[in-house]
């Protein structure tokens, strides 16, 4: 499950939906929406750093991510083995 943190409003956050939502339907995953004002230590992080895109707790993108590269972020890892995945 990929997991955007973003707000309500946020034209960038906006943006990076769009890409995410024309690259899960190749992968069989989902998108989990979270407002970064949820969570105080989500907002102390990543307030002044959204949209941030997630991967379980491996942070893949902030700002702006391509098609291009969403999907090569997410073959690299669907290739890792687990023990390349635990070194990181």
């Amino acid at each position: 499950m990929l997991t955007l943190l973003g707000k309500p409003g946020c034209h960038l956050c906006h943006e990076m939906r769009q890409v995410v939502e024309r690259v899960l339907p190749d992968y069989a995953a989902s998108l989990l929406e979270r407002d970064v004002r949820a969570e105080p230590e989500w907002r102390r992080r990543y307030e002044w750093e959204i949209p941030v895109l997630f991967l379980g707790e491996q942070e893949l993108a902030r700002h702006r991510i391509s098609e291009a590269g969403l999907r090569e972020q997410l073959e690299r890892i669907v290739r890792e083995t687990p023990a390349e995945r635990d070194e990181r």
